[in-house]
């Protein structure tokens, strides 16, 4: 699902699945851990681009593959794999830039809040809808409030609302909007700037930056894992395939 392409110092990763809108398999996880083991043991790469092929950056994970989690420790599994994927992509120690178009939803909004700049264009839209199907954004509990503030945090979390490219940028989860279809060349511009300085340098402002993370990880995969086995949960993604509205029930 990952199309990769490297030019002088800068890694490119392009989300590549567009006629699904780029949601996120969970091969994809695999594929993310893979490549940035091999882009932390090059050192001619300085700086990663993630960005999306289509019509968007992700709708997130692909929600229709959901329903094959039967039991409790497969999707215990996968959640651990998607949520150790992000924790990875968050201590990769190298800088990295997210440049967004279209929606960036679900996994593919934290994909944003992991990485450490976001440029997106006027299309972006930014969302956390997973309470539509009974869960809460691990990663964005964990993380999410390093860069947004905690109002615009639970008012994503609560409502499932999209925020726009501004929104987002004033609830401090995007550092520049571009025009449409400049976010990539403006994320290149950043990048061609940030590999020029001393890497080192990046690597330990980054690490201490980030010395807090780590407890919020291990509380994002004991909650998401209590809320997979909740009877909500069942009736989210049953609801969601049935193209109903869902009737939680709170427990």
């Amino acid at each position: 699902m990952i199309t990769y392409r490297q030019v002088g110092p800068v890694a490119y990763a392009m989300l590549d699945r567009p006629d699904k809108l780029n949601a996120m398999t969970r091969g994809f996880w695999g594929e993310l851990v893979a490549l940035l083991a091999r882009l932390e043991a090059d050192p001619e790469v300085r700086v990663l681009i993630v960005h999306g092929a289509g019509r968007c950056f992700s709708v997130g994970g692909d929600i229709e593959g959901f329903s094959e989690l039967t039991h409790a420790g497969d999707r215990r599994g996968y959640l651990k794999e998607a949520i150790g994927a992000l924790e990875l992509f968050d201590r990769f120690p190298k800088p990295t830039i997210a440049a967004v178009h279209g929606h960036a939803l679900g996994g593919g909004c934290e994909l944003t809040i992991v990485s450490d700049i976001v440029v997106a264009d006027t299309t972006a839209r930014f969302g956390t809808p997973e309470a539509m199907v009974g869960l809460v954004p691990g990663p964005g509990v964990a993380r999410g409030l390093s860069h947004v503030n905690l109002h615009w945090m639970k008012y994503m979390i609560f409502t499932g609302e999209s925020l726009d490219a501004e929104q987002a940028q004033l609830a401090g989860l995007v550092n520049l909007v571009t025009p449409e279809g400049e976010h990539v060349s403006t994320a290149e511009g950043l990048a061609t700037r940030i590999a020029a300085r001393a890497p080192l340098a990046l690597e330990v402002g980054k690490e201490l930056l980030g010395a807090q993370a780590p407890a919020a990880w291990s509380h994002a995969i004991d909650g998401v894992g209590f809320l997979q086995g909740t009877d909500d949960f069942r009736e989210g993604i049953a609801a969601f395939q049935a193209r109903r509205a869902p009737q939680f029930e709170g427990r």
